[in-house]
């Protein structure tokens, strides 16, 4: 008697976070294990004050009414205060646990509605443009997950497939080795994940490689400019000097010093009448 109460006590009860799917199957898994969900999904027959009942009929009725008073301290645990207080008229395991599910599951109209609702998205799933492995992998097993917990045949070849047929372009090589040298019906989900992890890491390898391809050449490119316009640039300069220091600005003609010629017409020294100047000119 001591050993079952020690065991009884040291029992991990599952606390309910509002996911009822995992918390009823943990839940339900824990009563199976104490032999009471037979009374936890059935019932028991009762015994009505001033019924006549066999021993027998009497004995099964204190066995059942002991397994149920156990299953419902397990839920008490297991369950919140404010939500018990809901529940404060439901007597028995099975009220307790048929409350739960109606309240927190819903009726089966809404919960295949709910199931629609994932099978739409599972549907328009697709990997994004610069979306990793990992994260697409992420997203399409919550999902699939989701599916399974609505009571949903979700199958791995399903998500498998699924998951070949939604890559980018990116993966087209590697999802057509994939489709020829593995047996898509026995191939894991796991296996696969791998596969294109390895992929991944190529094809970010060769990315880097380019990049850094493209930079040396791009600054070879700017360098052999650079030099080019330097040249150029020196041309230039001195034609101008040569233009500002050798020539009047009168179309390129070079200076002529006045200072020594003397007028045919006054006799005066740094000018000269206007034929002469052009005849000079010329």
């Amino acid at each position: 008697m001591a050993d079952e109460a020690t065991q009884y006590q040291s029992t991990t009860v599952p606390k309910f976070d509002s996911d009822y799917d995992h918390w009823s199957m943990v839940m339900e898994t824990l009563l199976r294990s104490k032999e009471y969900w037979r009374v936890v999904e059935d019932g028991y027959t009762v015994i009505r004050p001033g019924e006549q009942a066999t021993a027998t009929q009497q004995k099964n009725f204190e066995e059942n009414r002991l397994k149920d008073l156990k299953a419902c301290n397990y839920l008490f645990q297991s369950i919140d205060k404010s939500i018990l207080r809901t529940m404060t008229e439901k007597k028995t395991a099975k009220h307790i646990w048929d409350a739960m599910k109606m309240k927190y599951q819903g009726s089966a109209r809404v919960k295949r509605a709910q199931l629609q609702r994932l099978r739409r998205e599972f549907e328009l799933l697709e990997m994004k443009i610069g979306e990793s492995v990992i994260d697409y992998f992420g997203r399409v097993m919550t999902v699939s997950n989701d599916m399974r917990n609505a009571r949903d045949t979700m199958t791995d070849v399903t998500i498998v497939e699924k998951v070949l047929r939604t890559l980018t372009e990116n993966f087209n090589f590697v999802v057509c080795t994939i489709e020829e040298t593995k047996d898509l019906d026995t191939l894991s989900i796991d296996e696969l994940q791998s596969s294109l992890l390895v992929h991944e890491q190529k094809l970010k390898r060769r990315t880097t490689e380019e990049q850094v391809l493209k930079t040396e050449s791009d600054q070879g490119v700017s360098r052999g400019a650079g030099r080019g316009r330097g040249r150029v640039f020196r041309g230039r300069g001195r034609g101008r000097g040569r233009s500002q220091s050798d020539t009047n600005g009168n179309n390129g003609r070079p200076q002529f010093d006045k200072s020594n010629v003397e007028c045919y017409k006054c006799h005066q020294f740094g000018h000269f009448s206007l034929s002469v100047q052009l005849r000079v000119g010329q």
